[in-house]
């Protein structure tokens, strides 16, 4: 077949929806190669790694850690010296923003030169238990 016959045969199989037309182009180039094959199957997917977990909190050990907490937080009324602000309640907080707090603290993202010194002291453990801990005060 001379190239304008194959030309119009692979238009003409296009038109008609039998082939695709980056196969018809294909054809039209180059009439002697061979099909193409299918590429191999890829890999199946290994299944992700479960998400880690977060700590489980203990409220005793919560409780223990919480001491150093009620120099500043404990005390009704106080304003702490640098910078002078008062000084926030955090009994009866939600944990999960506590967490986020001591967490900020502890990345440096959040500035007071106390608590970070304080959260980084702490494990995520003991910022989940004394999350614990402060959110169960009333």
């Amino acid at each position: 077949m001379t190239r304008p016959l194959l030309f119009a045969a692979c238009f003409g199989l296009l038109l008609a929806g039998v082939i695709p037309a980056s196969q018809a182009r294909q054809d039209a180039k180059d009439p002697v190669s061979p099909p193409a094959t299918p590429a191999p199957a890829a890999p199946a997917a290994e299944p992700a790694p479960p998400a880690p977990t977060a700590p489980k909190p203990n409220l005793e050990a919560g409780k223990q850690l919480a001491y150093t907490c009620q120099g500043c937080h404990g005390v009704t009324g106080y304003k702490n010296a640098y910078p002078n602000y008062h000084v926030p309640r955090i009994g009866g907080q939600t944990s999960q923003y506590l967490v986020q707090a001591l967490t900020e603290y502890k990345a440096g993202k959040r500035k007071h030169p106390t608590m970070q010194a304080q959260a980084q002291s702490f494990s995520d453990q003991d910022i989940t238990d004394l999350a614990a801990y402060l959110s169960s005060l009333k």
